[in-house]
């Protein structure tokens, strides 16, 4: 009978539940619950397996650049990264209120592995999240309008919780980028969430973009209700050592 409860419980998905009913029989904990202490065991075992599920599906649909985790950051080491505001960006509420957050430093200071972190604590949340390299997006949405999947693709950015574009501005806006940068911040504007990393400082954004009155119409969605972290400091690759850090080792930007 338990071998058939089993069957079902695993044709039905709850996988859990199954899980945590088989380990109940194999170490004869069934004997010892009570029925109200076993549905319960049984009940938060599925939810925990669907959660943890959930949270591993969202992780890998944003593809993030990095395993990057926030409490790997290391703030002993002079960027200033103040430990008081990426503790209440870890809360997520900004995403809750569509906020920004825009990051700024020199190459090699650690921008995108702390997007990252914040993006995969996201997860953690139930956010869903999506991780770009800018060029490379714009490159696959010039390529979306070729093959007529372009209205599929910025519906799925729309749909993102938080977006994340890393290495804003690495290469000048043609006109095509623009129109597609402007079309996804207006989808977003007021309604969800982005975060930026940059190397250049926000003030030379304007001209990075060009065509002044699309910038300014980007800029002012973007920067208005944002969050800036500006990094300083020197590269940590540079600063490489036995001991290095978990952030040391994976970050780049």
């Amino acid at each position: 009978m338990n071998e058939d409860i089993l069957h079902k419980m695993k044709q039905m998905k709850l996988y859990g539940m199954a899980l945590a009913f088989n380990t109940s029989l194999h170490n004869q904990t069934e004997s010892i619950l009570t029925v109200d202490e076993m549905i319960t065991h049984l009940v938060e075992a599925e939810w925990d397996d669907r959660n943890n599920r959930r949270i591993a599906r969202h992780i890998r649909n944003a593809r993030f650049r990095y395993k990057a985790d926030l409490e790997q950051l290391d703030f002993e080491i002079d960027r200033n990264l103040d430990r008081n505001t990426i503790n209440r960006l870890a809360e997520c509420t900004f995403i809750d209120k569509h906020e920004n957050i825009l990051i700024t430093g020199s190459t090699g200071i650690g921008k995108s592995y702390l997007a990252s972190a914040l993006g995969n604590q996201a997860c953690m949340l139930g956010y869903k999240v999506y991780y770009m390299n800018t060029t490379k997006l714009f490159g696959m949405l010039k390529m979306a309008k070729a093959d007529g999947s372009y209205i599929k693709e910025t519906a799925r950015i729309e749909k993102q919780d938080l977006l994340i574009l890393d290495d804003f501005g690495m290469q000048p806006f043609d006109s095509n980028s623009r129109a597609a940068l402007m079309e996804i911040i207006e989808d977003r504007h007021g309604k969800r969430s982005t975060i930026i990393t940059a190397q250049l400082p926000v003030r030379q954004w304007h001209d990075v973009i060009g065509e002044s009155t699309i910038a300014d119409a980007i800029l002012d969605r973007i920067v208005h209700q944002a969050y800036r972290i500006e990094m300083t400091g020197e590269s940590l690759r540079k600063r490489q050592h036995p001991g290095i850090s978990s952030e040391q080792e994976f970050s780049t930007n």
